[in-house]
């Protein structure tokens, strides 16, 4: 019953900034990571950034310097803080998890949970 709950998407103007949060609701879920992925209009879906359990992460290169992704102190929600956004960042926006989840007492199983996306778009 794990899910995600994305927000915060919406329209900014060119150099702005917005904030995407991701909460993952559920019970008996341990997450091993948690990314961002895009899909501009008309092309293919992209890694943003990753954070892992341990906070390691991983940025593609056209956002390093710009956004930051961070976890919150429960660890159950992921973030992504974007500065400086431009036009071809339009994009919907997609938070993933992957972790295991106790679908019973003794059974763990991997997942890999989608948000349902929130679209970004960057304009003046």
């Amino acid at each position: 019953q794990v899910q995600l709950v994305e927000s915060g998407g919406g329209l900014v103007q060119p150099g702005g900034s917005l904030r995407l949060s991701c909460a993952v609701t559920g019970s008996n879920f341990s997450m091993y990571a948690m990314g961002w992925y895009r899909q501009p209009p008309g092309k293919q879906r992209d890694l943003v950034a990753t954070i892992t359990h341990t906070r390691s992460t991983n940025y593609a290169d056209s956002v390093k310097g710009r956004f930051t992704i961070s976890t919150d102190n429960a660890k159950n929600s992921v973030n992504l803080q974007m500065r400086t956004l431009k036009p071809q960042n339009t994009a919907v926006y997609n938070c993933e998890a992957e972790g295991v989840e106790a679908v019973t007492v003794n059974t763990d199983r991997y997942r890999e949970v989608w948000g349902q996306g929130t679209l970004v778009t960057v304009s003046s």
